[in-house]
């Protein structure tokens, strides 16, 4: 693969000074070009007479259309008044007869959103909730009376960095 700086170079030693393709491979050892590279590049630099790429020359892109983002968008989030009706990549891939691949990368790419697997979280019962309780009692008693302070139980997620403290 030739960067940009290589066409510049080979263009001008090629035109302005008449460098033969095995002059070039010769002089610029370290590059590791090979003859069908620059073969391949010069017969380009013919037909269009530019180092430049063709406007539409790259690989069509026949999935990730404005419309299928659009679509995409709509199923992966949670409506505002229904809560809790997103679907699965997998059920959004069957729906719009998308592959997984591509709709995670229209999600990563596209939408900026992270996929995550769904979890079925454990409902807490009053027994479950007393349970708590006395094992939070019990490590409490085993720290010293100075450090208990700067202990606090939740159940809300979080995570360690939003607790560490600087002095």
């Amino acid at each position: 693969m030739l960067s940009f700086e290589d066409k510049l170079l080979i263009k001008n030693l090629w035109e302005c000074k008449g460098f033969s393709f095995r002059r070039l491979i010769k002089e610029f050892s370290n590059k590791n070009w090979k003859r069908r590279t620059l073969d391949d590049f010069h017969r380009k630099l013919r037909t269009t007479g530019t180092i430049e790429r063709t406007a539409g020359s790259g690989q069509l892109q026949s999935v990730r259309t404005a419309d299928n983002i659009a679509a995409v968008q709509e199923l992966v989030q949670s409506q505002k008044d229904k809560p809790q009706t997103h679907l699965s990549t997998r059920q959004i891939s069957k729906e719009l007869i998308i592959p997984r691949t591509t709709l995670r990368r229209i999600i990563h790419n596209d939408l900026r959103l992270k996929c995550l697997k769904r979890r079925r979280a454990q409902e807490l019962t009053v027994a479950n909730r007393s349970a708590r309780l006395v094992r939070a009692k019990q490590l409490l008693h085993r720290f010293p009376k100075s450090a208990v302070d700067f202990i606090f139980f939740t159940d809300e997620p979080c995570r360690f960095s939003d607790f560490l403290c600087y002095k």
